[in-house]
This record gives structure tokens, sequence and C-alpha cells, in this order.
């Protein structure tokens, strides 16, 4: 029986909103000088002059963890630091960076400072991976059982290009794998990268990493997924999915399909999920 902790067939949105924000300025200082001093800046783009400043800054932060500046796990400066980079108060920076780690890009640990947020970590993960045992213990399973049937080199058809703004036929590595839990084929997943910047992505790497995938994108491929969108829906599995997951034609499941973004709102991966969930159910926290 599935079991729902929202509507079916819906659209599901997680992760900031403010990821598709552009520069306002050249640079820094240009940006807290123009808004403090009322002077003219030659700006790389046009955008809205009632833009509050802690937003500014706010981009101009994301340009930095955009360009790699600050790694993932990594510690970024200080507020002082950055107040005194940009030339803004520390308060305004405070405010900046409280967004970010509100949006799960940062994390603030009390006594230590404020670092990039990574895949790593398991309350990150579990933004993004939802399913959830009965007894409502994501840890009482152990982690998932990793089966990779294939990870290959093909091209985007109509609806993958679309889905990572790319044209058809464009080189994408298509991923194949079964999770297990408790032993128990679980979630059967389809995934469509596209090929440039993930080159080197086969197999064998994939069977060798013991973490969270997106952990891996993370540290080997410098992308990191920051926000999705998911298409659920009810299914019925064809004869592979059935022999797959080790179920029957009967037996409905629950279709996940994601797209997952970086910053700036490019889109990185297109995902097909298929969940059985006669032991688990899908849980989204709508806050």
């Amino acid at each position: 029986m599935i079991r729902y902790e929202f509507e079916t067939d819906s659209k599901l949105t997680y992760g900031p909103s403010f990821m598709s924000a552009t520069p306002l300025f050249h640079n820094a200082s240009s940006a807290a000088s123009e808004v403090e001093t009322g002077g003219s800046a030659t700006t790389t783009q046009v955008t809205p002059a009632f833009s509050p400043l802690y937003q500014q800054i706010k981009v101009l932060i994301l340009q930095s963890l955009q360009a790699g500046e600050w790694k993932p796990s990594a510690a970024i400066p200080s507020e002082m630091e950055l107040a005194a980079r940009f030339k803004v108060s520390q308060g305004t920076v405070r405010k900046a960076v409280d967004e970010l780690a509100s949006e799960n890009l940062l994390v603030r640990r009390q006594g230590k400072g404020t670092f990039v947020a990574t895949h790593a970590e398991r309350q990150i993960q579990y933004r993004f991976l939802k399913l959830i045992p009965d007894n409502g213990d994501p840890n009482s399973e152990g982690p998932a059982q990793r089966h990779i049937i294939d990870c290959k080199r093909t091209r985007a058809s109509v609806e993958v290009a679309r889905a990572l703004a790319i044209r058809t036929g464009d080189a994408v590595l298509q991923v194949r794998r079964v999770l297990s839990f408790a032993n128990i084929p679980t979630i059967l997943e389809d995934l469509w990268l596209p090929a440039a910047p993930f080159k080197g992505l086969t197999a064998e790497r994939l069977r060798d990493y013991n973490g969270p995938m997106y952990a891996l994108f993370e540290t080997e491929f410098d992308v990191r997924m920051v926000r999705a969108e998911e298409k659920i829906r009810a299914v019925l599995p064809d004869a592979e999915q059935c022999e797959l997951l080790k179920t029957d034609a009967q037996t409905p499941l629950l279709s996940v399909e994601r797209i997952a973004y970086t910053y700036n709102d490019v889109p990185m991966e297109m995902r097909r999920g298929l969940y059985l969930t006669n032991k688990h159910y899908y849980r989204n926290a709508l806050n």
C-alpha cells in the first residue's frame, strides 16, 4: 500500500528561492559604495534599484560559492572579514549569511564559524532523499545498499534535453542503479547528467564511492546540487522494473521525477526514481 503525505501527481520545489539572482556589480567594493554613497557604478547587468543591500551582498557571496572560492565543508571568512571586503556593516553581512544558512547553502557552527554546506552531511542528504521507514526512524535500516547497473554515454532525447537545458542529441551520461534497504530492493533510479561537467564518471567510480552520490559530484566534479523540483505520481511497473525491484506488475510504485540544479538555477541532473512503498513512505516537510 502506498502512503503519501501530499497530493499525488504534484510538483514540489525545495531549496533556496534566490538562486537565479544575478551579479549586480563588477566587484564587492563597488556594490557597497554604490548603495552607501549614492554614486554611480558600472553594472554588468541591469537590476532593480530597490534591491536591499543585504540581498546584494548575498548575491556576491553566491558568486564566490559558484566560482569555487570556498569549497563544500570549508569555512568562509568571518562576518568581520566579509564586512571589510564588501565595505558594509557586519549587520548587513550577518543578514545575508542568515538567509544563505536558512536555504541550506551555509551552515553555522557555534564557536567554530560558518561553513559551506555539503551533501556529505546527514542533514543535507535528507533534504534530497525523503524515503522513510514506516517506523519513522531514517537510521533504523542503516545506509542503503547500492547496485550500479550501468553508467553509459548516450545522446539526449527531447525530454532530457529540455530538462537539462541542452540541445537534443547532446552528449549525456545515463546511470541506472537499485537501492536496497535491509537487503530488499526498494528504489530503481535512472539519472541523466550533462556529459561535459561529469567527464570521467564511470560505473566503476560509482561502485567504489561509499558516500552519497551528490557528495561525489561535489568533491570530484565541483558540481553542487542546491535545489530540486519533483513531480510525483503513482504508476504500475513494467516487466523489467518488476524484475529489478522483485515485485509484481500489480503493485503500484511511487514515481518521482526530479530535476536538480546547481547555483544560478543551472539544471545538472534529471532523475527518475521508482519507489516500492510496502515498508516505506515518502515524506516532505512543508514549512
